[in-house]
């Protein structure tokens, strides 16, 4: 079985603790876009970790852990974030990193930061990773695939001509140092020896797995609003984030995924710049920001306080729908235990009209939110293993989201651990979306 776990909203939504969850039953966890520019926050037996390159299902010793070809790879960052594991006693994981997946280059950080500080107050937020110019490379054909580090001349050549283009912006665009070629040419070989011991063809290795009926997890990044094409365009990430695109990412047939476990959480909160309708402000931000999470809503790779709000059914309906969602997971109930009431926001008031459906980014500006809310439950539910042993409130509020959503929610996050967690008998049937057809045709693979 192939599933997907993605986020339908900005990101931060629990996808790490949910896939750390599952990875105790797969063999193989898929890291298929993406790079370090967005972290998971991991809690489990060895202690509290952020993943940023590495799948949320390192920590098992049964499982594989890939990064496919729609990564953009942070190659020493990688070397850093593994060490780190190692130190901290978790065992080494086995990792496998696909020839054909982009690396981001050292150019990539410093222009990244370079526009960055270009753009002052109108940036878009970005975490200076290099992600967006080293995926701008890469549909401008001069990215470097992994293998291209093991073609001396080749990468000697292409280096030249890179460096050639990029030393033009830096002169006179931003007007910095310029790249040289040799420099990058070491550079280049010291990041072939460090990848090696990981270099595979991994779209060949998926294939074979799941033809053995191998149990694969396609994690993704980020979530559906940050999505290039559907999301808040421009305020997004530079790859796709949807489960759509982790065929692409990971080199599988798309018809083999039969399950999209989109993650939502019980309130709304945001990394970055772009409209963010049900926002909070001032004190009553502050309140829910320190509560929120596990020790506050902060970015796992910035560390940033992150923009927070209430849960916003209209976006995030948005966000499982485009994601495919046959089934939902909501994280972090527990924070919200302080509050006597909590807003839903259930619509958005547009050019004086009511609307239920996800405007476009021109339109989201222009968006107010309305709200509904409904009676808290004014204590700890942390260490709750079964549903209905959860205050009514508390049920009240899940049993309304999967309603406003239209969604099955099956997995109820109440803690940071692997073990915080209540399976729920939804009370929605399936997704909208039948997933037999995608079974039988992995049944006819097979």
């Amino acid at each position: 079985m192939i599933k997907a776990i993605v986020g339908a909203n900005w990101g931060d939504e629990g996808k790490g603790k949910i896939t750390d969850m599952l990875a105790s039953e797969s063999d193989i966890i898929v890291r298929f876009q993406g790079g370090s520019n967005a972290g998971h926050t991991i809690v489990n037996n060895y202690g509290k970790f952020a993943l940023h390159m590495l799948p949320s299902g390192v920590f098992y010793e049964h499982t594989t852990s890939v990064i496919g070809s729609g990564v953009a790879l942070n190659i020493p960052f990688l070397a850093r974030e593994i060490s780190a594991l190692k130190e901290k006693g978790v065992p080494t994981p086995r990792v496998l990193v696909s020839d054909r997946a982009q690396v981001v280059m050292p150019y990539h950080l410093l222009l990244d930061g370079y526009e960055e500080e270009r753009l002052a107050g109108k940036s878009f937020g970005s975490t200076k990773s290099g992600i967006a110019p080293a995926y701008s490379d890469k549909y401008a054909k001069i990215g470097f695939q992994v293998c291209e580090l093991f073609q001396d001349n080749h990468l000697k050549e292409k280096l030249i001509n890179v460096c050639e283009q990029k030393n033009i912006l830096l002169a006179h665009l931003y007007h910095k140092p310029l790249l040289n070629a040799e420099d990058l040419y070491k550079t280049c070989i010291e990041y072939r020896e460090i990848i090696r011991p990981y270099l595979a063809d991994t779209s060949s290795f998926l294939y074979k797995a799941a033809k053995d009926g191998k149990n694969i997890l396609l994690e993704g990044q980020l979530g559906a609003l940050k999505d290039t094409d559907h999301g808040i365009y421009p305020m997004v990430t530079s790859s796709s984030t949807l489960a759509a695109y982790a065929a692409v990412g990971a080199g599988l047939p798309p018809y083999l995924i039969t399950d999209v476990i989109t993650v939502i959480k019980a309130y709304s909160s945001a990394v970055g710049a772009g409209p963010f309708v049900s926002e909070l402000f001032g004190d009553e931000a502050d309140e829910l920001r320190r509560r929120g999470g596990d020790g506050g809503e902060y970015g796992a790779t910035t560390g940033r306080p992150r923009r927070v709000g209430w849960f916003d059914a209209v976006a995030t309906r948005y966000g499982c729908r485009i994601q495919g969602t046959t089934e939902a997971a909501l994280t972090v109930l527990d924070p919200l235990g302080y509050l006597d009431e909590i807003p839903i926001c259930i619509a958005y008031q547009l050019d004086g009209k009511e609307i239920t459906d996800f405007p476009n980014t021109v339109e989201l500006y222009r968006a107010k939110p309305v709200f509904q809310t409904m009676p808290g439950w004014k204590c700890d539910i942390r260490g709750i293993r079964e549903f209905d042993k959860l205050p009514q409130e508390a049920q009240n509020y899940v049993d309304e989201i999967e309603r406003l959503i239209g969604f099955p929610i099956t997995l109820v996050s109440n803690g940071p651990s692997r073990d915080d967690i209540i399976h729920r008998i939804p009370k929605l049937s399936a997704s909208n979306r039948s997933s037999t057809d995608s079974t039988d045709a992995a049944k006819a693979f097979s």
